[in-house]
């Protein structure tokens, strides 16, 4: 598609760059705007540079000529709650007309920050939950976006692990604790477990060296599984996870497919990256005049169910007809 090809020219002129500079004057006359970032994710992330692409396209698209006008200053951050907190006012004391934030925690230090600055987020999970809005269809504050995912999603998650994994009777939930989400996300797992005859328990993503353990730990007994929730601490152990997943023959569910692209079994997510374009309209609807407060919340419109057939025949695995007949992507 035409649109991945536009992501990999964005991608190859971003690299690490803090901001945008700007290319030419703005034209006699007209208004310089400014757009801050602050994305839950480092710089140098694939993933991240993607999804910064695709809100730069989407400004384009919308009729910014971006690089001249707006001029758009980012920061990178990933999972670090008091570094975020002095990013956030680093751009809010730009005085910028309006601000992208990527994940909860963004939101979070940037609504620390200001209670007046239009904040357009993509990609969290509970805004109502987590105080971000006074609802979905009235935010009702200084704050609107994308959600990521309803916390149901949680339970297809366990769902999706049984039927891929009949023999599974234990399922580990890896979640970040310092993310309102990952208490919701396992909340929800934890009330349908029964009904699937499985034991869960909790395993959280502080660092490296707990995780291992537990997982080593857990992968001990028989008939096990992992639920990998989405959420930045997975992000940035994501690597060791699909290690350990494939070293102790744990059929593993991801909400994020970036995990099944590099080796995990299987995911079930929104599309992330089109989140990003999507929100580039909320951001343009808000430099012309409109207000955060009368856009409302939009959730997801599709999930993706992405399998690595490679990775189930590693596990011994033959993934369910059933499985395999509602997925997206197959992997082979």
């Amino acid at each position: 598609m035409a649109i991945h090809i536009r992501r990999r020219e964005f991608i190859a002129t971003l690299g690490g760059a803090t901001a945008w500079p700007l290319v030419t004057r703005a034209q006699q006359g007209e208004q310089m705007r400014r757009i801050g970032v602050l994305m839950n994710r480092t710089a140098d992330q694939p993933e991240g540079q993607t999804r910064f692409a695709a809100f730069s396209q989407g400004l384009q698209e919308a009729g910014w000529a971006v690089g001249r006008n707006p001029r758009i200053d980012i920061r990178w951050r990933l999972d670090d709650v008091a570094r975020f907190r002095a990013l956030a006012r680093e751009l809010v004391a730009l005085a910028p007309d309006v601000i992208l934030a990527g994940g909860t925690l963004s939101v979070a230090a940037l609504l620390q920050a200001t209670g007046s600055v239009p904040i357009v987020f993509a990609s969290v999970a509970d805004p109502v939950g987590a105080g971000f809005v006074d609802s979905l269809a009235r935010p009702g504050g200084n704050v609107t976006g994308f959600m990521n995912f309803e916390f149901s999603l949680s339970g297809k998650w366990l769902e999706l692990l049984k039927e891929t994994a009949p023999s599974v009777k234990r399922a580990a939930v890896l979640r970040d604790a310092a993310n309102p989400a990952g208490i919701g996300q396992f909340s929800v797992i934890q009330a349908l477990a029964p009904s699937l005859g499985v034991d869960v328990s909790v395993v959280n993503v502080r660092d490296a060296g707990e995780i291992e353990r537990a997982v080593a730990a857990f992968a001990r007994s028989a008939n096990g599984g992992l639920i990998v929730t989405a959420s930045a601490g997975a992000t940035i152990h994501l690597d060791l996870i699909i290690t350990l997943a494939a070293k102790h023959k744990l059929p593993t569910v991801y909400g994020d497919r970036v995990a099944v692209t590099g080796g995990g079994l299987v995911s079930l997510a929104p599309d992330y990256v089109d989140q990003y374009r999507r929100a580039a309209g909320y951001v343009d609807r808000i430099l012309k005049g409109a207000k955060p407060a009368d856009l409302p919340v939009q959730a997801p419109t599709k999930y993706e169910l992405v399998v690595n057939l490679k990775t189930a025949k590693a596990l011994g695995l033959e993934v369910p007809a059933t499985v395999l007949a509602r997925a997206d992507e197959v992997l082979e």
